[in-house]
């Protein structure tokens, strides 16, 4: 199942959690578990699509992000961190709590596998202003 959603996380969390700003973003939900021998934390691994200009929108997590990027260019903007573009092959990490935003700058579709490690029973990704 792919769902467009306003944010990579959004969708796993169930209606309501929107971010607005979020535009030619899908993402598919994986796999989502508890961690092993920690249940106040689970892992979620989800697959990103972006159109061309496509973006999640500024966002937080509760916990953090490890993401590959399999096709395309996208950049991530962080905040107190400068832009970083990344590549098919190349890998980042956004950390628990600082607000950011993926977005395609390239011409053609981007894609990423990214997975999360956050606190189980909150919400996965919260929109930030």
């Amino acid at each position: 199942m792919t769902l467009v959603v306003a944010g990579m996380i959004a969708v796993v969390v169930g209606p309501g959690v929107v971010h607005p700003q979020a535009t030619g973003f899908a993402v598919t939900p994986l796999l989502r578990t508890p961690l092993s021998a920690d249940a106040s934390r689970e892992v979620l691994v989800a697959t990103g699509r972006f159109e061309p200009g496509g973006t999640t929108g500024r966002h937080t997590h509760p916990g953090d992000e490890y993401a590959t990027v399999i096709e395309g260019t996208v950049e991530v903007v962080a905040a107190g961190q400068p832009p970083r573009r990344y590549t098919a092959g190349e890998a980042y990490h956004n950390a628990r709590g600082v607000v950011h935003e993926t977005r395609n700058v390239g011409q053609t579709l981007a894609r990423v596998v990214s997975t999360l490690i956050v606190d189980a029973g909150r919400p996965l990704s919260e929109p930030a202003d």
